[in-house]
């Protein structure tokens, strides 16, 4: 399965499934990550340590431990 930290910039997908336990998955849907949510990826950062998304009208930053947990398909 292809992970959000797989996506190469500029890149648009769609959320499958969200790994994460508890708190960190009350967080990432907070932030309108959730199952069937689109995901555009703007950058990564160098060694890919962060990479940034635009959920809805939102900017986000992602560790790369973080979106190695979302589960997501190319659209």
């Amino acid at each position: 399965m292809k992970t959000l930290l797989d996506c190469h910039k500029a890149c648009k997908v769609k959320v499958l499934k969200l790994n994460a336990k508890d708190e960190l998955k009350q967080r990432l849907i907070s932030f309108g990550i959730m199952k069937e949510a689109t995901i555009e990826v703007l950058e990564h950062a160098p060694g890919k340590s962060t990479i940034e998304i635009k959920v809805g009208k939102m900017r986000i930053a992602l560790r790369a431990q973080e979106a190695e947990l979302i589960e997501v398909e190319k659209i």
